[in-house]
């Protein structure tokens, strides 16, 4: 594995551990709710945030990504462990890509989404892999932790302890007192 390609595979781990946290937070009651008419529903938004692990491997394998020929079918899954192997599913695929990554001079070839001629986006790997992947995964986490708020539900911490573990650490300590 080259230096670049460690640097995300470490990224990939730290990050995965809390988006894990993320997923196995979210009740499986709750997978058809939506905060809005204009939102996802919670299912269909941590489905998203599992696939998208899949994207990790599809940059570093492929030089893009056309719309014309792509069928793309949503994943759906109903509840907390379809939802875990998913993310593990291609959890997997992402690091075996990373592991497989022999030179950096990977990183600066372009890749592009496009439908047919048209081109959306063109860009190297490593803005692809920061922006389109890892970002991504962290914006719509992100979006599953205010779910969990509006749920009332303990929004797990991922750079240190939420409120909720926080407060439950305080009521686990009075409580030894």
């Amino acid at each position: 594995m080259t230096p670049i390609a460690q640097t995300f595979y470490g990224e990939l781990e730290d990050e995965a551990a809390n988006t894990r946290k993320m997923l196995e937070a979210l009740p499986d009651a709750s997978f058809g709710w939506q905060p809005h008419e204009k939102s996802m529903t919670l299912g269909k938004l941590a489905a998203h945030v599992a696939e998208a692990h899949e994207w990790i491997a599809d940059t570093v394998n492929t030089d893009g990504f056309d719309f014309a020929t792509f069928e793309y079918k949503a994943p759906t899954v109903s509840n907390g462990k379809e939802l875990l192997a998913l993310f593990d599913k291609n959890l997997q695929k992402a690091k075996d890509a990373l592991n497989g990554v022999k030179a950096d001079d990977i990183w600066m070839r372009d890749w592009v989404m496009k439908t047919g001629d048209e081109i959306h986006m063109q860009m190297s790997k490593i803005q692809c892999l920061r922006g389109m992947c890892f970002n991504h995964i962290y914006h719509h986490r992100a979006q599953l932790s205010v779910y969990l708020r509006l749920l009332d539900q303990p929004v797990p911490g991922m750079y240190g302890p939420s409120k909720d573990e926080e407060l439950a650490m305080s009521a686990t300590q009075g409580a030894t007192a």
